[in-house]
């Protein structure tokens, strides 16, 4: 039996960037649904208007944006903690601890090119989102508009690579990869 290993590295790395990512989405979903500045202006409106109070739909949507503020915050202090993560997953690779994945290898079958295909589009996606979400965040005002429309567009790159990433895990997890995710966890497992 040969034994392979994830290092530590390479497992705190994955699932840190895994957690990041999930975060980013939880406050993407919020943002979407119950944080949504309309919703939350309608929530404020009808609240004042039981108080036969009133606001113009401008200062509504003002307080609802200083409402949620703090949760969007969060959004860009995860995307630093990102930043952070694939500055050391792509410094790695200088050091000998990790590969980035080579779809042009020679021995690879197609099945492994399409895998080493799907990460190097993923961390294409992952820079300009990382790069976008920095020009938004501290670049100049003219940029923030244009980087938002680009930067909105992670959401359907993350989610179909968390698809397709779960899909591949339970496929190779079900059929000549058993063990996939107990080594990912635990670092090893045996193989025939």
């Amino acid at each position: 039996m040969e034994k392979t290993n994830y290092s530590s590295v390479y497992r705190i790395l994955h699932w840190s960037i895994a957690i990041s990512f999930l975060l980013l989405l939880i406050t993407i979903f919020l943002r979407l649904t119950w944080l949504n500045k309309n919703n939350i202006a309608i929530i404020i409106q009808d609240y004042l208007s039981s108080t036969n109070q009133q606001l113009t739909q401008e200062q509504l949507i003002v307080l609802a944006k200083k409402i949620r503020q703090p949760m969007w915050k969060w959004h860009t202090y995860i995307g630093y903690v990102l930043l952070g993560l694939f500055s050391i997953r792509f410094m790695l690779p200088a050091l000998g601890k990790m590969k980035i994945p080579n779809p042009f290898a020679k021995q690879l079958t197609l099945k492994e090119k399409i895998q080493k295909w799907v990460y190097v589009v993923f961390y294409g996606c992952v820079i300009i989102s990382l790069i976008t979400g920095l020009v938004i965040d501290l670049g100049p005002k003219t940029l923030k508009k244009p980087m938002e429309e680009i930067h909105v567009f992670s959401i359907y790159y993350l989610v179909a690579f968390i698809v397709l990433h779960l899909l591949g895990v339970l496929l190779a997890e079900f059929t000549n990869q058993k063990g996939i995710v107990s080594k990912i966890i635990s670092g090893s497992r045996k193989v025939n």
